[in-house]
């Protein structure tokens, strides 16, 4: 195959399915049980220096040359879509390496690094609604590719080789619960709505839940201290109090500090923040627990504007996320 022959470069781009998301926005597990038969599916099981895209990454890609998910911003998807159509349904996986020390000179990718691909057709369409099942229950587990490129579930593990194999890793999606009122709570449940995040806006007033649900938010009356007791929040789990009458946290934050949320804070000034401490340790709230509050939250420091705050916040979340993921795998490993 010429480079002409598998699309142009980093340009190409798979085709569009009107009225839908854009085809790499697109969850490529979930896109390869959609598809049905005849999907093959790229799984993303090596690289080399700088890469597009994490260990486990895959494309989705249907008989019909519709596609689900990325591996690299358009560099080989147009190849991996040709070398797709010609696999038969028992074909064995197929792994192609881009890139560095790659034999096709005439795809490059502008990273540098490199990059190796393991093609194989679907035959487990069985255990991939198992899987959709586990995550939306939000239970980790692993997705295992054997090397005869059939597909089983195991504990969840960090993506990586697995004896002759490949295991991709799914933890639960990071849920953001909102509780207080007015802009900053609003403005926050938007951004995460925007980002399709999963979220919950609790709050006491009725002008901030009504406009949570002309924005999209989902949102639901906070009646008290206990309603925050009955929301499962887990592990992958980060609470934000927007309250500008700070006489509704101590309750609350005594609640939360309990959960296993891996993030939780509240908007306000220092002194606002040391207030709000010397107060949980009047409720007999342990030291350890009152460590975990941040405040003032945010990356960027006396933020004045909701808008700049949102964004602030969600960075700081971002950031705390990806440090919690980079200990993992490590403990994992021990």
């Amino acid at each position: 195959m010429s480079g002409g022959d598998r699309g142009a470069g980093c340009d190409w781009q798979p085709p569009p399915v009107p009225g839908s998301l854009h085809p790499a926005l697109l969850d490529p597990w979930d896109a390869a049980t959609g598809f049905g038969p005849g999907t093959v599916v790229a799984v993303l099981t090596a690289t080399e220096g700088p890469s597009y895209r994490s260990l486990g990454a895959a494309i989705a890609i249907a008989a019909d040359g519709r596609m689900g998910g990325s591996i690299t911003s358009g560099c080989i998807e147009g190849d991996l879509a040709l070398r797709a159509r010609a696999m038969g349904p028992d074909a064995a996986p197929l792994r192609l390496r881009y890139g560095a020390g790659s034999p096709f000179f005439d795809l490059r990718l502008p990273c540098g690094g490199a990059v190796e691909v393991t093609l194989f057709p679907l035959r487990d369409a069985d255990v991939l609604a198992e899987l959709a099942a586990r995550r939306a229950a939000r239970a980790p587990v692993a997705l295992h590719l054997s090397a005869e490129g059939r597909l089983r579930l195991g504990p969840w593990r960090p993506a990586g080789v697995c004896g002759a194999g490949f295991a991709t890793g799914f933890r639960p999606p990071v849920r953001y619960i909102i509780l207080g009122a007015g802009p900053e709570a609003l403005v926050f449940a938007r951004l995460a709505a925007a980002l399709g995040r999963d979220h919950l806006l609790l709050s006491h007033d009725a002008a901030t839940l009504a406009s949570a649900g002309a924005t999209g938010c989902r949102a639901a009356r906070l009646t008290g201290p206990g309603d925050v007791e009955g929301l499962g929040i887990d592990a992958r789990t980060a609470v934000l109090l927007f309250f500008h009458d700070h006489d509704h946290e101590p309750d609350l934050l005594r609640r939360l500090l309990a959960t296993d949320a891996f993030y939780i804070g509240a908007q306000g000034s220092r002194g606002a923040q040391r207030a709000r401490l010397a107060r949980l340790a009047d409720l007999g709230v342990p030291s350890g627990l009152r460590a975990r509050l941040r405040g003032p939250i945010g990356l960027i420091p006396s933020t004045r504007d909701p808008q700049t705050l949102a964004i602030s916040v969600l960075a700081e979340i971002a950031e705390a996320e990806a440090a919690r993921d980079r200990a993992i795998p490590m403990l994992a490993a021990e």
